[in-house]
């Protein structure tokens, strides 16, 4: 962070609290810039300003990381749910940064999550409109009906939720398992 950048997003990448908790931190005066207590979002710092928090110094905001996690069936992909159930960050090793999932998978799929300690990397890469293709690997039961992966392929409605058409092929069939590639 060698440029000007807003106070809330330094102390994001800080590890301190998210952008908008950060902002509320801001807003009621528990944050200072140079022994000065400031209460404008609009602030911008840099690496040789003195920010500090309730009197403690604030680390020097982290560089941009990736890691890499393979979600197991069973846990959820959010900060906390409200139904107690376990969620990823209760499983990921303590010494880790404050860290944010790119995209998501429901309860009941495993797969390779993305997690980052930068919210404008995570932006890029969850938004359909930079063409990041996702690929996934599906497994059905049952007997392969190509009628009903068209309607797929064309864009389906769910609980009146619009969901844009996706590509889906045939991998294999295995028994009762069927397995597909859906992007």
């Amino acid at each position: 962070m060698d440029t000007l950048q807003r106070i809330a997003k330094t102390l994001s990448r800080a590890g301190l609290a998210s952008r908008r908790e950060a902002e509320k931190l801001i807003l009621n005066g528990q944050v200072s810039v140079n022994g000065i207590i400031i209460k404008d979002l609009a602030t911008k710092v840099n690496l040789s300003d003195k920010i500090m928090f309730k009197g403690k110094l604030v680390n020097a905001p982290d560089y941009t990381r990736l890691w890499r996690y393979y979600k197991p069936r069973g846990l959820i992909t959010t900060d906390c749910d409200e139904k107690g159930r376990t969620t990823i960050y209760g499983k990921l090793p303590a010494k880790l940064p404050r860290l944010m999932s790119i995209g998501r998978l429901d309860i009941a799929s495993e797969g390779l999550l993305l997690l980052t300690n930068d919210g404008e990397l995570k932006r890029k890469l969850e938004l359909p409109s930079n063409g990041f293709v996702r690929k996934y690997r599906v497994r059905a039961n049952g007997i392969h009906d190509e009628p009903s992966l068209d309607k797929l392929r064309k864009g389906i409605s769910i609980n009146n939720e619009k969901f844009r058409p996706m590509e889906v092929e045939l991998d294999r069939i295995n028994g009762v398992n069927v397995w597909y590639d859906v992007f």
